[in-house]
């Protein structure tokens, strides 16, 4: 697993060698704002998944510690409860300054588990924001906490979290607001259908949502649409309701055929992220020096276009191992 998240070799060869082994698991993403409570949440999932008797690897992106490169929040802290149950077991990743709320080896982490032959994989990851919607790529089925009082419904709007939502959870919900975030959670549900309808037919895009708001249920029962479900994580109350809804959501993507569709684009997205992985290690073997000498060019001024696209000239002209090219230079 380190040699995994470290990228220390030969973990390609293994990733390779367990691909075969992979794609039995189902993977839960846990995502939402700071504050909401995810990890009491997950940690009260695990306890429901366990009770039937299923293997759960809990795998917790944490941010990095500017100090040391790690998960601020370590495998200690997380869901004490958990810690003697050999059918559990829970890993901190850290972000690493990754743009999103996913560490860039959470996929192969991921991976790893799979072929390890848990049953569940529950992804939670730092917080939720415009670059943090990474995880509905990488789960099966997406939840996306909030709590009231935080914002929550500005913040579902700014981050297009209607969009990777498969289900909502209102936790916290003995505080004042629950029913309001649950009633404005389910009223931009209703909306981002109807504009998701109206985008997709054009011109007739009027009569697309009209259709949509006079449908009968029986007319509906080939979508999706994500339920909202209130829970008080830290007293157990709602976290079955809510396990209940994801289940429906896997039941869901397997009856239309959408499990499938999400999982070869998923492959589809490692094929890419690791093709540019090694594109990179390779551009950085054989251009060697001279990739340092243009750096040291640019910091000095010169224009980096240029300099980007003499290295790619210089890359697929299949440049010295050591990359020293004095012509390339004048």
């Amino acid at each position: 697993m380190r040699l995994v998240d470290d990228r220390r070799e030969p973990y390609f060869e293994v990733l390779k060698k367990l691909h075969e082994h992979t794609g039995k698991a189902w993977v839960l993403g846990v995502t939402g704002t700071p504050g909401a409570g995810k990890s009491t949440l997950v940690g009260r999932l695990v306890g429901e998944l366990r009770a039937r008797d299923l293997k759960v690897a809990v795998v917790a992106v944490d941010p990095t510690s500017p100090f040391t490169g790690g998960a601020i929040l370590g495998d200690r802290i997380r869901m004490q409860q958990h810690f003697l149950d050999e059918g559990v077991f829970i890993r901190s990743l850290a972000t690493r300054g990754n743009l999103g709320g996913l560490s860039r080896s959470s996929g192969d982490v991921i991976r790893v588990l799979d072929a390890a032959g848990f049953d569940v994989i529950v992804v939670e990851t730092v917080g939720v924001g415009q670059d943090e919607l990474e995880i509905a790529q990488m789960a099966d089925t997406t939840i996306v906490v909030v709590a009231p009082g935080l914002g929550d419904d500005v913040q579902a709007i700014k981050a297009g979290i209607l969009e990777i939502a498969d289900v909502f959870c209102v936790n916290k919900a003995d505080r004042d607001g629950a029913d309001s975030a649950v009633a404005d959670l389910e009223q931009m549900i209703g909306m981002g259908a109807l504009m998701r309808a109206a985008q997709k037919a054009g011109p007739h895009g009027h009569s697309a949502a009209m259709a949509i708001l006079r449908a009968k249920p029986e007319e509906k029962a080939g979508s999706w649409s994500p339920p909202v479900v209130k829970t008080i994580a830290a007293e157990g109350r709602g976290v079955a309701d809510l396990l209940a809804r994801c289940e429906a959501h896997r039941a869901h993507l397997e009856v239309t055929g959408e499990g499938e569709l999400r999982r070869a684009a998923r492959r589809v997205r490692e094929l890419r992220a690791v093709y540019q992985e090694m594109l990179w290690a390779e551009a950085e073997r054989r251009l060697g020096e001279r990739l340092t000498r243009a750096e040291d060019a640019v910091r000095g001024g010169e224009d980096p276009y240029a300099k980007a696209a003499a290295l790619v000239e210089a890359l697929f002209e299949g440049a010295p191992a050591d990359g020293h090219d004095e012509r390339k230079d004048r």
